[in-house]
C-alpha cells in the first residue's frame, strides 16, 4: 500500500502574501480571482490542520474553485511549483477535476503532468498517477509501460484503475518478458505479475 508524500510546509517567503482565515474563504477567493492559487495551495495544508481536515481534500477544493478558463495552467503551475505532497494532492484531485458533469473539465490537458508523474521514482506519485484519470487519457503504450513500472518498483497493481478493462494480450506478453527476465537473472519475480498473465499461463511459471 501506498502512502502520501511527506508533508514539507509552506516555510518559502516567495509563498508568503494575504492569508483567508480558513478553507472555504481560501476557495472562495480562488473562485473570485484564479491567480490567489499560487499562494494559497502551498498554505492549504496549514488551514487545514488549524480546522481539522484534510489537507488533500483543502487542496482539491482550491483545484475545483478554478473557472474553466483558468483551471489547466493554474493546475499545471501548482504541480510543477509544488512540493511532493502538492504534486500528490494534484494528481489525486484530477479524476475530480475531469467529472463530465463539471464545466470546467480539465479533459486531456494534464496527461502532461501524469507522464511527468511516471518519470519519476516516487512510488506514491507513480501509483497515483494510475488512477481514473490515467485509465480515461493515457494511451495504451504508455499505460502498459507505467503499469510494469509499478511492478517493478514493488508498488501492487491494485492501484491501477481500470486494470481488468484495460488489460490486454500485449501486457501479458510484457509482463511475460519481465518474469522471464527476472529468472533468468535468479531474481525473484513479483506476484503480482500473475494478474497481468493471460490465462494459459498458470501462475507456478512465475515464481523462482
Amino acid at each position: 500500500m501506498t502512502t502520501r508524500p511527506t508533508e514539507t510546509g509552506d516555510t518559502s517567503p516567495a509563498r508568503a502574501g494575504r492569508q483567508p482565515a480558513d478553507v472555504a474563504a481560501a476557495v472562495a477567493q480562488v473562485a473570485s480571482d484564479p491567480s490567489r492559487i499560487d499562494v494559497l495551495f502551498p498554505a492549504a495544508r496549514r488551514l487545514a490542520v488549524r480546522e481539522g481536515l484534510d489537507p488533500d481534500e483543502a487542496r482539491a477544493g482550491l483545484l475545483l474553485a478554478l473557472p474553466s478558463d483558468a483551471v489547466a495552467d493554474a493546475v499545471a503551475r501548482v504541480y510543477h511549483q509544488g512540493d511532493p505532497a502538492e504534486k500528490y494532492a494534484v494528481l489525486a484531485a484530477l479524476p475530480r477535476l475531469d467529472d463530465a458533469e463539471r464545466e470546467a473539465r480539465i479533459g486531456d490537458a494534464a496527461l502532461p503532468l501524469v507522464r511527468d508523474a511516471l518519470r519519476t521514482n516516487d512510488t506514491r506519485l507513480v501509483a497515483a498517477a494510475m488512477g481514473p484519470y490515467a485509465e480515461r487519457h493515457l494511451d495504451d503504450a504508455a499505460w502498459r509501460q507505467a503499469v510494469l513500472k509499478l511492478v517493478f518498483m514493488g508498488v501492487p497493481v491494485s492501484v491501477v484503475s481500470g486494470l481488468e478493462r484495460r488489460a490486454d494480450d500485449e501486457l501479458a506478453r510484457m509482463a511475460s518478458d519481465f518474469a522471464d527476465e527476472r529468472r533468468a537473472a535468479g531474481r525473484v519475480v513479483p506476484t503480482d505479475v500473475d494478474l497481468l498473465l493471460g490465462p494459459g499461463r498458470p501462475a507456478s511459471d512465475t515464481t523462482s
